[in-house]
């Protein structure tokens, strides 16, 4: 077992792509996620940041399916970091009945609408789209539960901070988690804003 109580689909599509084990990142943060609490996870690449996203998102949802609505919101930097991170999903996805969303802004938006309005648990999104998406009442975040930022290194960029922020105070019950590979000047001003008041950070620095 990876880790205590994890979901038999889960654990059994991870198994069919060789993970068996947890990295020492993988098993910091995965019991943080499942506590609810705001997390800041700072460490470089090839430590099992992504991989940890995956698992404790299809860990959350148990899964399984449930209403219309998203409950997990991931951003991205841009378009292929989107894409990157759905090809990652897919398959172990793909046993279970989650539906899976990214948001782009080359895509048509009344299209994006339509699509989100069909049902979705997860979505992945560029700030910029997601935030106008919102403010088009084409998606609903009422049931939203989580909140993830995927690499907030991106984030030097003030007006991508503000964009965040927007969709975050009008989910103020959220699960907010911050990922990054570096400590910066853009990861505080993240932390200030999107994860008080309670937060628990792992570095690996």
């Amino acid at each position: 077992m990876l880790f205590k109580k994890i979901n038999p689909i889960l654990e059994q599509s991870l198994n069919n792509r060789g993970i068996n084990e947890l990295t020492s990142l993988q098993k910091k943060v995965i019991p943080l996620f499942k506590s609810g609490r705001n997390l800041l996870v700072i460490a470089p690449k090839n430590k099992g940041k992504t991989t940890a996203i995956l698992m404790s998102v299809i860990q959350k949802l148990k899964a399984k399916a449930t209403g219309d609505n998203p409950k997990v919101l991931i951003y991205v930097k841009d378009k292929a970091r989107a894409m990157e991170l759905e090809e990652l999903f897919n398959p172990l996805l793909k046993p279970t009945d989650l539906r899976l969303y990214t948001v782009l802004e080359e895509h048509h938006i009344y299209n994006q609408k339509d699509n989100i309005y069909m049902g979705t648990d997860i979505v992945i999104a560029t700030p910029r789209r997601l935030n106008k998406l919102y403010f088009q009442n084409g998606i609903n975040l009422n049931e939203l539960n989580t909140i993830i930022i995927e690499n907030a290194n991106f984030l030097k960029n003030n007006s991508f901070l503000t964009d965040i922020n927007r969709v975050i105070q009008s989910a103020p019950k959220t699960q907010r988690i911050v990922f990054a590979e570096k400590n910066g000047t853009e990861i505080q001003r993240a932390k200030n804003l999107f994860l008080e008041p309670t937060q628990e950070v792992v570095s690996l620095e």
